[in-house]
């Protein structure tokens, strides 16, 4: 039986549960959700999927607990939703730990503070989708030479979507929707390198 971690750091963890859970009911799969806090628990998931928070914060426990590293060297799909997304860039406008698994630079706070955040309409995967956008952040650049690289989503000129290999990352907060789309999209990514 394949496992989706959820990492429970910081952030909306319990949204995300939720949301993947029900986007393996959805799928109709044979797939375990469960909440993870330490390296041996990540080492046993199949894909990870790290909430939104502060992305500091997040950074220094993922390295501090070697969390990191096991996801490194198991290759574990990660799907990263706002501080998510900054964790997994090699590149940030802040000094911060970084997990550095996708080529990309990312501009933290891109659309303003907390009191900014807003949501609004946008397209990815070919369909119409609500974006909740709080402190989020939107890719800076990203390395065009990598054939692995697809860029799943823009809304006002900023990249906020984005994936390579079997990893994804979000400005935007898919688990506070009632939309299950892009976790059953992250899921089916994870069940792909099972095959």
């Amino acid at each position: 039986m394949l496992k989706i971690g959820i990492l429970n750091l910081q952030g909306a963890v319990s949204e995300h549960y939720d949301m993947a859970k029900k986007a393996v009911e959805n799928l109709k799969a044979d797939i375990k959700v469960e909440s993870v806090r330490y390296a041996k628990d990540v080492a046993t998931c199949d894909g990870v999927i790290i909430s939104g928070g502060e992305s500091t914060v997040i950074g220094k426990l993922l390295h501090e607990r070697g969390i990191d590293k096991v996801i490194k060297e198991n290759e574990i799909p990660v799907f990263g939703t706002c501080a998510g997304m900054v964790l997994l860039s090699k590149k940030t406008d802040f000094d911060q730990p970084l997990m550095g698994l996708m080529d990309i630079e990312v501009k933290r706070n891109t659309y303003g503070r907390q009191k900014d955040s807003f949501e609004a309409q946008i397209e990815i995967l070919g369909q119409k989708y609500l974006g909740v956008f709080i402190r989020a952040p939107a890719i800076k650049s990203y390395y065009k030479s990598k054939a692995d690289i697809e860029v799943l989503s823009e809304y006002d000129g900023e990249i906020i979507a984005i994936k390579q290999g079997h990893n994804i990352a979000t400005s935007f907060h898919p688990e506070l929707t009632q939309d299950t789309l892009i976790h059953e999209y992250f899921i089916k990514e994870v069940m792909k390198t099972k095959n």
